[in-house]
């Protein structure tokens, strides 16, 4: 439905979500919506995820790195405020305080609707010496350049930090010929994502090709020279050091809204299942927000792009009126560890454990392709599902093979509640160069069918 009268929406930043909102939104509904956009840095649109790939110089250009501009924007119809900093925000006026960057001028803006899309920050912890020169961060495309800039001088290389962005830079830092040690606090690495049978071949992978894997330290400070950070102090060691990059995680950029409306303890943005906040004519999205996860049924923080272009495609769906249902996420993720592809969705063993949430497990290893093949290769499965009922609420898949598009099957598994007897029993097509009569999937769920004895 189009509105007649034209609708001012202004968006608070500008990277997956507030690029997937403006385009979305500009299609539906064209001249009838007025959207001005406020984003602090002159880009949109970068996406982190590539800096290790520009690092390692897979990507060579880090302008390839972005999918949108503020032009094509503009040329959509949105008035691409660049360099604009949001300063304050009158929920009951409806109104932004907005300050130009560029010349200290600060404006009032008004808005009908409010679309909030400002991303995250990497973490930056409270640890004596992280001011030093070399300390430095991997979000945007700033960050890329000047990684890569410093990183030329720099022999030895330290990660804070081992979950994907930390564990993807140590290999991209490796094969440029640096000395890498990668420092997590947990006792495994990728612990977010992947279970113990799944790390434990990861580590060995790294520790094989040169990197220096450190799990179970905690970094207690960093101590430079003339200003320069050269050395990463542990509870239990100190690391030499010419350059660190932290990737400890992020935190939503939430702070203009704190006491307006709802949020988790971290400040994520919880919205309905419209994507409404708890103010009505807010909408959020993106790493701002919670999200609903379904397995476990709760809200999480899970800073993905692919959640962000989903909810920020809903949000133009929904800005006059309720249409399409964000049905949550699965934080379905994958990343690249030398050889191996690995995937994973919803809950780790580990993860439904400490929500106190009964499961039980399956990890079997398959052979992806028939033995008559001349090739074939391992394929590590895991499925977690519910002891109550057995429906699945995770999986993790690896393999040197590139069998990735499983997870995406298994997230679906679980969107949809499919129990293992389902994917026990669920259709897949056989030839012998993709995989075998009983696909991998198939398999795990069958011998997990064994150990319930149904």
């Amino acid at each position: 439905m189009q509105n007649t009268n034209k609708v001012k929406v202004a968006v608070i930043g500008c990277t997956h979500a507030g690029t997937a909102f403006i385009t979305t939104a500009k299609k539906l509904y064209g001249e009838n919506v007025d959207i001005s956009v406020f984003e602090r840095n002159d880009t949109v649109s970068f996406l982190s995820c590539g800096i290790a790939l520009h690092v390692g110089g897979v990507v060579k250009d880090p302008m390839k790195l972005f999918y949108s501009s503020p032009k094509t924007l503009a040329e959509l119809g949105a008035d691409m405020k660049m360099r604009h900093e949001v300063v304050d925000v009158d929920l009951s006026e409806k109104y932004l305080l907005v300050k130009n960057l560029e010349t200290g001028e600060t404006f009032k803006e008004s808005f009908d609707k409010l679309v909030v899309t400002s991303g995250s920050w990497p973490i930056i912890p409270n640890i004596p010496g992280v001011e030093l020169e070399g300390i430095k961060l991997s979000k945007n495309f700033y960050h890329a350049k000047d990684i890569v800039n410093y990183s030329k001088n720099a022999k030895k290389i330290t990660i804070v930090g081992a979950g994907y962005i930390g564990v993807e830079l140590a290999e991209a830092f490796k094969e440029n010929g640096k000395e890498v040690t990668i420092i997590d606090i947990a006792d495994r690495i990728l612990a977010k994502y992947l279970d113990s049978e799944f790390t434990q071949i990861l580590e060995k992978e790294m520790k094989e090709h040169g990197i220096n894997v450190v799990t179970g330290e905690k970094v207690t400070a960093f101590e430079g020279e003339n200003g320069k950070v050269k050395r990463v102090i542990t509870d239990k060691g100190t690391y030499e050091t010419d350059m660190v990059i932290l990737a400890v995680g992020f935190r939503p950029n939430t702070d203009l809204l704190k006491g307006k409306i709802d949020m988790l303890p971290n400040g994520a943005i919880i919205v309905d299942r419209y994507l409404h906040t708890s103010n009505p004519d807010v909408f959020a999205a993106g790493d701002s927000t919670a999200v609903w996860f379904s397995p476990s049924g709760t809200y999480e923080y899970i800073p993905l792009a692919t959640n962000a272009v989903r909810m920020g495609t809903i949000i133009a769906y929904n800005l006059f009126e309720n249409k399409i249902e964000y049905k949550g996420t699965q934080g379905t993720s994958g990343v690249k560890v030398y050889s191996y592809n690995v995937a994973a969705t919803g809950l780790t063993e580990n993860w439904a454990k400490e929500k106190g949430i009964a499961v039980k497990s399956i990890f079997t290893i398959e052979n992806n392709r028939p033995e008559f093949m001349p090739e074939y290769e391992p394929v590590y499965i895991k499925i977690v599902y519910r002891t109550d009922n057995g429906q699945i609420v995770g999986g993790q898949i690896m393999s040197r093979a590139d069998v990735t598009e499983s997870a995406n099957t298994l997230s679906l598994a679980i969107q949809n509640k499919m129990t293992i007897t389902d994917l026990a029993f669920s259709d897949f097509f056989f030839q012998p160069y993709f995989n075998k009569p009983w696909n991998f999937l198939n398999t795990a769920a069958l011998k997990a069918l064994e150990s319930l004895k149904i």
